[in-house]
């Protein structure tokens, strides 16, 4: 299997707007005084006062980093400084295997804006949890950068590394008896306890192999995942084709209430 240089891991920036209105009131200003020494630049215009250096610090001052919609501080606080974009899966309670995924890009002047989606989204039978193991049925809370991308079928644009191979294909039944034939036609591994910059298919599990993995982003076969995250398959072609590698992508997936946290 090739191995390739993944994507690293989003500065969010926001604008504050401070305006202060000095007015004066009836009686007259009283002139200014007279400056101490001669100006060096040519102009005669005096320092400014208090209240002007004090709107100047305010104009200056650092604000807030916008957030992504639906994701709290301590969440957002997990997406690396560089990402401007986040593929958010979000699921109604911590037991639901049904979710809405949003792809959201930063805009420097507006923030974090929708770019695509929403979609309807699949996820572990079990729901979801912060403390994954392999078997437990439930799909890791988390954020996670998206590097790789792969599957049976050929590349259908993607800007992440794709690795064509047969061994993506799958067959029997999943939980609702439906076949599993196809679901891995196009994939995107999600950098849950995996090597970044490699194929999808690769086995290594830093994490060692009781905390699982081979968690992706995959077609939908029409019922719940073991772990993963799955889109219909327009969804997913259209996800491979707008993630760039440059904009070092992230997905943040999780219950509604974690997610907010």
């Amino acid at each position: 299997m090739p191995v390739r240089k993944g994507a690293p891991a989003l500065l969010s920036a926001g604008t504050l707007c401070a305006a202060l209105l000095l007015t004066a009131c009836a009686s007259p200003a009283p002139p200014a005084p007279a400056p101490t020494s001669a100006p060096t630049s040519g102009d005669s215009r005096p320092a400014p006062g208090p209240q002007a250096a004090a709107a100047n610090d305010l104009a200056s001052a650092p604000v807030p980093a916008p957030r992504i919609p639906g994701v709290g501080p301590a969440i957002q606080a997990h997406v690396p400084d560089g990402t401007t974009q986040a593929f958010v899966v979000t699921g109604a309670t911590a037991d639901s295997n049904t979710a809405t995924a949003t792809l959201y890009r930063r805009d420097p002047a507006r923030g974090w804006t929708e770019a695509a989606g929403p979609w309807p989204a699949r996820n572990a039978l079990r729901g979801w949890t912060a403390d994954h193991t392999a078997g437990d049925l439930r799909s890791p809370i988390g954020v996670f950068r998206l590097g790789d991308a792969g599957g049976r079928l050929p590349d259908p644009g993607a800007r992440l590394p794709y690795d064509q191979d047969e061994q993506f294909d799958i067959s029997g039944t999943g939980f609702m008896g439906e076949p599993l034939e196809g679901s891995f036609d196009h994939v995107i591994a999600i950098d849950y306890n995996r090597v970044p910059g490699r194929t999808p298919l690769d086995q290594e599990r830093p994490l060692g192999d009781e905390k699982g993995g081979g968690v992706w982003i995959h077609v939908d076969h029409g019922g719940p995942t073991q772990a993963c995250v799955a889109l219909e398959r327009e969804a997913l072609r259209e996800l491979l084709r707008a993630l760039d590698p440059a904009a070092e992508p992230v997905v943040v997936m999780g219950p509604a209430s974690e997610l907010a946290r």
